[in-house]
């Protein structure tokens, strides 16, 4: 104890040894110099005791200890604004008096600094628990009961809580019993027996992702970090690991889902990533669809378990693939169809489509209707305006699906265009206003070539492979007269006598090399394209890839000249 005047009086100055828990209690008493025996400072005037933790090396400071209450029939004392799990009796007392779940106090542990113990303990101990070493810990989960040893535990956040909360059950200092145990593992010290009482410890999971095999998965991962995860468990393991908080696990998974997302994992690997917020598989599942939704899972049946939010986000993409903006909109109109016909086994013919739209009354569109209204967002993200062709208009006409007031537009979009010599007044950003068109390149071709025309330009855009991993992309314009246009192209189509025509565009290659996505662009150009040979062609696009298949994308549109 300490004493000193001070200008009020004298001043008594006392510190408690070490309790338990580690801390040190301080306490002062100050006497006034006019009456010393009535003046000692009230409770709610005391100066703030202060306390600090060590954790093998760690200290934290933490702030004034508030006022306590009184909890249960032990008279255990609480704090009344949060529970603090130094307490860890008292914490077991309040649950039992009050009726709160235990499992929800756990979450708050993190006052204990369980990180750091984890840090500590996992890097403290290197070795593998020896052949034939009696297990110290029973894990009561799932309807097991699973043999653990203390080293392996510590890796697992959430069991390293549970296995502080036991000890403390036990009336037994947690840290004091880790101390005890680092010493027992040291190589100076063989202990003939356990350093620590076995332990039984208990966990809840109410996840339905989580099997037994996979759960069995996740604790062994605990042992060695070359457990192998098979693809049928992985999502169970993930979340495994998300309940373990276990990241390293956790990691290892999301990398495993990235490299085998595929049209029948696409929907369970989505969902499971937005539920545990893992941006990067989040990312991975967009990016994937980006590039097959057109030219891969629009033709099978797993389209249907697309989910309506990743599908629009992916349609406002302005990096998504597609062979045409009409290949887009059919591969719309066959998911609407397959959501509304659950129990189709196999993809359907386009006509099938168009006759089961077309059988609704003609009185009202189908995007108007009760059953298609919830429909209407995933088609205000197509660019229905890059729908040129007669034919392909009057499919949509057929079907009677669009509101008038969209065909009417549309329609009043290209006669203006048409009027003007081909001025898009409608389109002004290439970036979300871009008529798109598409090649698919694999290794089986040299040359890949497509013929397009829009509003009476005719244009040949083309792919070139040089040796094993060069390529080059670019579109050139030619003559309406030009024989090697197809029928199918310059049939019932209008024809441009322009010599010239200015061109806003831009060329994308996107390809997939070791689990990331690589992309090359021309940026965006503006060039005025003509009939002759040093100014039909465009800027030439030369990547470098070893990715198999590439998606390049051609987008433009005609600003007014």
């Amino acid at each position: 104890m300490n004493s000193w005047y001070t200008p009020l009086g004298v001043q008594f100055v006392m510190k408690t040894p070490r309790d338990h828990m580690g801390y040190t209690r301080k306490y002062t008493r100050r006497i006034l110099g006019n009456d010393r025996n009535k003046s000692e400072t009230p409770n709610d005037e005391r100066e703030p005791i202060r306390f600090s933790v060590s954790f093998f090396g760690y200290s934290t400071q933490h702030p004034p200890r508030l006022d306590r209450r009184i909890s249960g029939l032990n008279n255990r004392w609480r704090f009344p604004r949060e529970p603090y799990l130094g307490d860890l009796l008292g914490l077991s007392q309040l649950s039992r008096a009050t009726g709160v779940d235990i499992d929800n106090q756990l979450k708050i542990i993190d006052r204990l600094h369980i990180p750091q113990l984890q840090k500590i303990l996992t890097g403290e101990i290197k070795t593998k628990p020896k052949h034939g070493t009696v297990a110290d810990v029973t894990l009561d989960c799932m309807g097991f009961k699973w043999e653990l040893h203390q080293p392996q535990l510590f890796h697992s956040g959430t069991l390293t809580k549970l296995y502080m909360f036991a000890l403390s059950q036990k009336n037994t200092d947690p840290l004091k019993e880790l101390e005890k145990f680092l010493r027992a593992e040291s190589p100076k010290e063989q202990p003939k027996m356990s350093p620590v009482k076995k332990i039984t410890i208990s966990l809840k999971i109410n996840d339905p992702l989580v099997t037994k095999t996979a759960f069995a998965t996740a604790l062994k991962s605990l042992y060695t970090n070359e457990t192998e995860v098979h693809m049928e468990d992985v999502l169970g393991v993930l979340a495994s690991a998300n309940i373990l908080q276990f990241p390293t696990l956790f990691k290892k998974c999301v990398s495993l889902m990235k490299d085998g997302i595929s049209p029948c994992t696409i929907q369970t690997y989505y969902l499971a990533a937005c539920k545990y917020k893992e941006e990067l598989l989040i990312t991975a599942c967009e990016k994937w669809l980006e590039m097959n939704l057109v030219p891969l899972i629009g033709k099978q049946i797993y389209l249907r378990t697309v989910p309506q939010e990743l599908l629009q986000k992916v349609l406002k993409s302005h990096r998504l693939f597609t062979f045409s903006e009409f290949d887009l909109l059919k591969t719309t109109l066959y998911w609407v169809y397959l959501q509304l016909n659950l129990r189709l086994q196999s993809i359907p013919i386009y006509e099938a489509v168009l006759a089961f739209f077309n059988s609704f009354p003609k009185k009202c569109p189908f995007l108007e209707r009760e059953l298609g209204q919830k429909f209407l967002p995933v088609f205000h993200c197509l660019r229905l305006h890059g729908i040129t062709k007669s034919k392909d208009l009057e499919d949509i006409k057929y079907i009677n699906f669009f509101p008038e007031a969209w065909m009417v537009r549309i329609l009043a979009n290209h006669y203006h265009a048409l009027e003007s010599g081909g001025d898009m007044f409608h389109a002004k950003d290439l970036s979300t206003q871009a008529i798109r068109f598409g090649l698919l390149i694999n290794q089986e071709n040299k040359i890949y070539s497509e013929m397009i025309g829009v509003y009476g330009f005719f244009f040949e855009i083309k792919g070139i492979k040089h040796g094993g991993s060069s390529y080059s992309f670019y579109m050139q314009r030619i003559k309406y007269s030009d024989t090697n246009i197809p029928t199918i192209i310059h049939e019932r189509s209008t024809v441009s006598l322009r010599q010239e025509r200015i061109v806003k565009y831009e060329i994308r290659a996107q390809s997939l090399v070791d689990g990331n996505w690589q992309e090359f662009s021309t940026n965006t150009l503006t060039q005025k394209f003509g009939l002759i040979k040093s100014t039909s062609k465009s800027h030439t696009l030369k990547i470098e890839t070893v990715g198999n298949p590439i998606f390049v994308t051609f987008a433009f549109l005609f600003p007014v000249s």
